[in-house]
């Protein structure tokens, strides 16, 4: 599967998954949760119910036990497992298209730039230091403190230089394990 394939049949399965929770139907909900794992089995490999229980998809809260479901449960149930999925369908989206990330099922189709992890779109300026993944800018606060640590480590890079190799930065010993 290449990417722009892996891209096109997410977003359908999404917008589908939109017209489902507008519209809910048992059958529709239960042939689109088919085409949706398969999917992302084939992107990502697949899942073990330890993940799928972490993702609680599938696992609506207040789930019917014991006697048919009534249409208005139905459909809040389809609504419910719908959104869940959804969830995991756009952050797969974001994965692949955003971030660039490479995947399991890939055979070829990526563009430059792509596959690479790197976040593809032009990310903000983050003053981080050239070649960083972080596509999520610090809070202000956050950078000037961040600046500040790389600041004051910089002015320590030499203070041994003249030591020669004994002067390796070592973590103190206890006078007790000194032989």
């Amino acid at each position: 599967m290449t990417r722009d394939e892996l891209i096109s049949r997410t977003r359908q399965l999404i917008d589908e998954g939109d017209r489902l929770e507008a519209q809910p139907s048992m059958g529709a909900l239960q042939l689109w949760l088919q085409l949706s794992d398969d999917l992302l089995a084939t992107a990502w490999g697949s899942m073990d119910r330890y993940h799928l229980a972490w993702l609680m998809v599938g696992k609506p809260k207040g789930i019917v036990r014991g006697r048919p479901m009534t249409p208005d449960e139905e459909a809040a149930y389809v609504r419910e497992v719908v959104g869940q999925k959804t969830a995991a369908l756009r952050m797969s989206l974001d994965a692949v298209e955003r971030q660039g990330m490479p995947f399991v099922g890939e055979t070829g189709g990526v563009g430059p730039g792509r596959g690479t992890g790197e976040v593809v779109a032009e990310a903000p300026a983050t003053g981080d230091a050239p070649g960083s993944r972080r596509s999520i800018p610090l809070d202000p606060e956050m950078q000037r403190r961040l600046d500040e640590a790389r600041h004051a480590a910089s002015e320590h890079t030499t203070h041994d230089a003249g030591a020669g190799p004994a002067a390796t930065r070592r973590a103190p010993r206890p006078e007790r394990l000194q032989r």
